[in-house]
């Protein structure tokens, strides 16, 4: 290929707005790392949609509109394959460390917080559907991560995803803080295992949890990351469900719901990852990756993104997420100290 034909090639707007992202991407991998973001557990892929958020609005417009297609494939079909890579972090002995009785307070709290969203959402602060869904699934699974899973089967909007995503960092930012402090004064009365159950089922990041658990111990770290992962395993049948039932209504106000198979690629991935025939390197290579991939569909998701349309939304949202922070921190408590009496020793 000659210099001409492979400038050619760079200059193509679909591959132009891919490296964009990227380029995006990349920044906000560097962001996330630097000392004080670090230790608060502020992933890349906050970084990511708040980095393309200010630069789309700070221009007047997300990107030239031929760069777009590029964009979109990030937000859209790189954003599925990277939710399947997602169990490449998971094995199903994850599963038997924590026993019934981790796995029970994880599904309660899943269940439930994502149940009280969508009620709360459409209902009483009369959210569009997939805002409501959107923000649920952020608190009742992962975060971000969930936000970016959900957006597709229920066809939200970019600046949807983006008031999402804000949701959770307010709150699991503040909840990671808060934690730590409460256990330490023995207002929650926990030993360090009953501690990280309740942090790995009420946290909304995975980053939050890992800091609230590392900030009380290493059996307090160790429980709430699989109490975490738990939950993220969960993420793949709350989809297909959400899809199932979705599809029946005629969608959430967009149409017909696709069905979520990148759900099915996750649970693909945690099979095979539970074998133990991929090598440790490869799957830190594809964790790796995948943490590129998302923080990627992130930067695309704030390139995409409208601070006009966010404001017009107004401060429901913000609502709905704070009285969802309450239930996690609140019903999060009973239902480990409830799990806790019927199942666990002593």
């Amino acid at each position: 290929m000659t210099t001409s034909s492979r400038i050619l090639v760079l200059n193509r707007p679909p591959l132009a707005g891919f490296v964009l992202v990227a380029l995006f991407a990349a920044t906000a991998q560097v962001v996330a790392a630097w000392g004080p973001l670090a230790v608060l557990g502020i992933s890349p892929l906050i970084v990511g949609i708040v980095l393309g958020a200010l630069f789309a609005n700070g221009l007047g417009q997300p990107v030239p509109e031929s760069w777009r297609p590029g964009v979109v494939f990030s937000a859209k079909t790189l954003l599925r394959v990277a939710v399947a890579f997602y169990g490449f972090r998971i094995t199903l002995s994850d599963l038997a460390a924590v026993g019934v009785e981790g796995i029970s307070v994880a599904v309660v709290m899943l269940a439930s917080t994502f149940a009280l969203g969508a009620a709360l959402g459409i209902r009483v602060f009369r959210l569009a559907p997939p805002l409501a869904l959107m923000i649920a699934a952020g608190s009742a699974v992962c975060g971000a991560a969930a936000v970016l899973a959900t957006e597709p089967v229920v066809r939200g909007k970019p600046h949807e995803g983006g008031i999402a995503v804000g949701t959770v960092v307010i709150f699991g930012t503040l909840a990671m803080l808060l934690y730590p402090v409460a256990f330490a004064s023995g207002l929650l009365g926990f030993d360090q295992a009953s501690y990280g159950l309740y942090a790995g089922a009420s946290l909304h990041e995975v980053a939050h949890v890992v800091a609230a658990g590392r900030a009380v111990g290493a059996e307090a770290a160790a429980n709430a990351v699989i109490v975490k992962m738990v939950r993220v395993m969960l993420l793949a049948p709350l989809l297909a469900g959400l899809g199932l039932v979705l599809a029946r209504r005629g969608g959430a106000g967009h149409g017909r719901a696709p069905f979520p198979w990148f759900a099915v690629g996750f649970l693909a991935c945690v099979a095979v990852n539970s074998t133990g025939m991929v090598p440790a390197d490869l799957v830190t290579a594809l964790n790796q990756f995948d943490l590129f991939a998302l923080t990627m569909a992130m930067c695309a998701l704030g390139l995409e993104t409208s601070f006009a349309k966010v404001r017009a939304v107004g401060p429901r949202p913000f609502f709905l997420a704070s009285c969802l922070a309450v239930w996690l921190a609140v019903g999060g408590y009973w239902v480990t100290v409830l799990v806790h009496r019927m199942l666990g020793a002593g």
